[in-house]
């Protein structure tokens, strides 16, 4: 039995009515976009996501199986699973992995009744404060916007 600790490198926050397997799929992949997991990083083990997600090991092995599929895990003999390299990504498929944190925020921000602008304005806040530049980028805004301004 081995004594080292594995620690999953990504985040899930398991939510009811939602199938581990796809909630866990999506974590790992939103961790490969985001860069939480680059290419050629080790990726845990079957054993090591069960145990530290607490899933069933059938789930976890289907998670690995599924991403490797996908191309996003590729198994090095002596090394172990690994972090693909990836395929270059479409925006629209970057972006459609924030669905359901961008559902939550809107849900969120219509149940204490918090305005658009409002909304835009915090999330154009903490986007500054985590870009490393600090810089605003050059907006992709749609005609539909306006002429209102980013602060």
């Amino acid at each position: 039995m081995c004594n080292s600790t594995h620690v999953i490198p990504f985040s899930v926050h398991f939510e009811p009515g939602r199938s581990l397997f796809e909630q866990t799929v999506y974590a790992a992949k939103k961790a490969m976009i985001a860069g939480q997991l680059r290419p050629g990083d080790p990726f845990p083990s079957v054993r090591a996501l069960s145990r530290d997600l607490k899933i069933n090991p059938n789930t976890a092995h289907k998670v690995v199986t599924h991403l490797i599929a996908e191309n996003l895990l590729e198994t090095r003999p002596g090394i172990g699973t690994v972090v693909a390299e990836l395929p270059s990504s479409s925006r629209k498929e970057r972006t459609a992995l924030l669905g359901r944190d961008v559902e939550a925020l809107v849900v969120g921000a219509k149940r204490l009744s918090i305005e658009l602008e409002d909304v835009l304005e915090s999330v154009t806040t903490k986007w500054q404060r985590l870009t490393p530049d600090s810089s605003p980028k050059p907006s992709t805004r749609s005609p539909q916007d306006g002429d209102r301004r980013l602060r």
